[in-house]
């Protein structure tokens, strides 16, 4: 009996490498997608520790043919499509290609899934800048909340939400979506809000720069670590009957709660290095996000493991010993 196998977009991405890890130590075969880069170096750095434990393929969202060829050839399981234009504020510059990529590409992949292997279980990263700035009366946002997203990037994806529901009801697949709140770790991107935090205050700390530069500091996220959130994915994936979940902290923060908790960290004063700068503003911005997840939390059996504070410390040591390491290199 072989292995049950699990197909991932986008695994060279934060969660997919998270995903991978969790998968192969599951037992799964894993295999995933990768777009080509002219720099081969930066599109697999956060799975090149995984090398000749799974199989990638060359592939993109726009080319359904290439979608095909490698779901005939794996025959996967389970789909986990984790692939996007990620990134909000740059949804604005790029909103053709974000629309592609997140709307579109997730179309192609559907179809891809329900010709080559219809009878696998389809996951799809959905994202609460769906909500957009509709809250409920109590605070949170959930599987209920009105849905009026406020970026080219949540439009996008309220499209690819709106794709799979209309799949799964027309055709019978097994195709869920993961309604996941910010999630974070030392492999996001260092351009999301996170990661140029703590990255920024290490460096400042170190001495290696003196100036953080930031957009609106006092937008609410909630933010969970991508490892907790990528167990969630599975268990999605595994609910015996297909459905929409949020997945979030229940707990939201600001900015400027992470900047002051973070510069405190390190013994910094947020008033000497970090500054606003309005072309890090959206041009309509989301106020506040706070995910209610008891239904993952009910019907699944999810809970986060780290909170705020945690994922906080977990990235503040990945870039201290990452940058201590390169200094000692130098000298």
């Amino acid at each position: 009996m072989r292995k049950k196998r699990a197909f991932i977009t986008g695994i060279a991405g934060q969660d997919g490498s998270y995903l991978a890890e969790y998968l192969l130590e599951l037992g799964y075969e894993v295999f995933g997608t990768v777009r080509r880069n002219s720099t081969p170096e930066n599109q697999d750095s956060r799975i090149a520790h995984l090398e000749g434990k799974i199989t990638t393929f060359y592939s993109d969202m726009m080319d359904q043919s290439s979608m095909e060829r490698a779901l005939d050839e794996v025959q996967p399981d389970e789909i986990y499509n984790i692939a996007a234009q990620s990134h909000v504020r740059i949804s604005f510059d790029i909103p053709q290609y974000t629309v592609q990529t997140n709307a579109l590409g997730v179309l192609n992949i559907l179809e891809a899934y329900r010709k080559v292997c219809p009878t696998a279980r389809f996951y799809q990263a959905s994202s609460s800048e769906m909500f957009g700035n509709s809250i409920d009366e109590d605070g949170f946002q959930r599987e209920t909340t009105p849905m009026h997203p406020v970026s080219p990037y949540g439009c996008s994806k309220l499209f690819g939400y709106s794709i799979v529901r209309n799949y799964r009801n027309a055709y019978g697949l097994h195709a869920s979506n993961g309604i996941l709140f910010n999630h974070e770790s030392p492999r996001r991107g260092s351009n999301f809000v996170t990661n140029k935090v703590v990255k920024t205050a290490v460096q400042i700390k170190l001495g290696l720069t003196d100036k953080l530069e930031l957009g609106n500091l006092d937008s609410y996220r909630d933010w969970g670590h991508s490892r907790d959130y990528v167990r969630a994915m599975h268990m999605i994936v595994n609910n015996d009957n297909p459905d929409d979940f949020v997945v979030s902290t229940m707990q939201t923060h600001s900015v400027r709660d992470m900047v002051n908790y973070v510069f405190d960290k390190l013994g910094l004063e947020v008033e000497k290095h970090v500054y606003q700068n309005q072309k890090y503003l959206r041009p309509e911005e989301l106020k506040f996000l706070k995910g209610d997840s008891t239904k993952a939390r009910t019907l699944l059996g999810w809970e986060p493991t780290f909170t705020f504070e945690a994922l906080m410390d977990d990235m503040i040591e990945y870039w201290l010993d990452y940058f201590t390491k390169q200094i000692k290199s130098l000298s």
